[in-house]
């Protein structure tokens, strides 16, 4: 495992990170995305989605699926409930990266790129040997989650409010990538993040 490395891609809701993701995914990175993990172990009858409910209501539940609509209100009305579905999810997600991890390491890939919303959150952040951030300004992040995800501004607000500032990533992170500019400027700032990554 000496030559091998984790690389955590997180940023804020709205600022681009999956589009980052997606570009090095085309040109050859393997990522682990966190929220397909989540989705996983979303599926009915399992022990995390069983404490899920548990604390946040049995009605999230219906006719054996979650109801993520439902779950979102009420995890992010608060930073306290945000962090306690964290505390419950994140041990579940962390146990199928690792998993997902080894088996690109043990093909002979040397780079696997985390793209986690919630890296830090998760205290993942200390497994990375890079953390790589993607920023924007807070007007535009609530334009693209609103379109995104069909809520209301007020709604988009709510997690945005519920989410770590800008500043902790900045402080917190190798790499910065700002995305305040066109789609194209965050494409080229991802295609020199792959030469640096390379580099290492």
């Amino acid at each position: 495992m000496k030559n091998k490395m984790i690389v955590g891609l997180t940023g804020q809701s709205g600022a681009g990170k999956s589009t980052v993701a997606g570009f090095l995914a085309e040109n050859g990175l393997k990522i682990i995305n966190a929220d397909m993990l989540v989705a996983e172990i979303y599926s009915s009858d399992s022990p995390c989605l069983k404490t899920i409910a548990s604390c946040f209501g049995n009605d999230i539940i219906i006719d054996g699926v979650l109801n993520r609509k439902i779950l979102a209100e009420r995890a992010f009305s608060s930073k306290e409930n945000t962090k306690l579905l964290s505390s419950i999810v994140h041990p579940f997600v962390t146990a199928e990266f690792c998993k997902a991890a080894k088996t690109f390491f043990a093909s002979g890939e040397n780079i696997v790129v985390y793209d986690a919303p919630q890296l830090f959150e998760s205290n993942f952040d200390v497994a990375c040997r890079l953390i790589v951030s993607v920023v924007c300004n807070r007007q535009t992040r609530i334009q693209r989650i609103c379109v995104r995800d069909s809520i209301t501004e007020k709604e988009a607000l709510m997690r945005i409010n519920a989410q770590l500032d800008e500043d902790f990533f900045k402080e917190n992170s190798d790499i910065i990538l700002e995305n305040n500019g066109t789609k194209q400027e965050l494409l080229q700032a991802s295609a020199q993040l792959i030469e640096r990554l390379k580099q290492r």
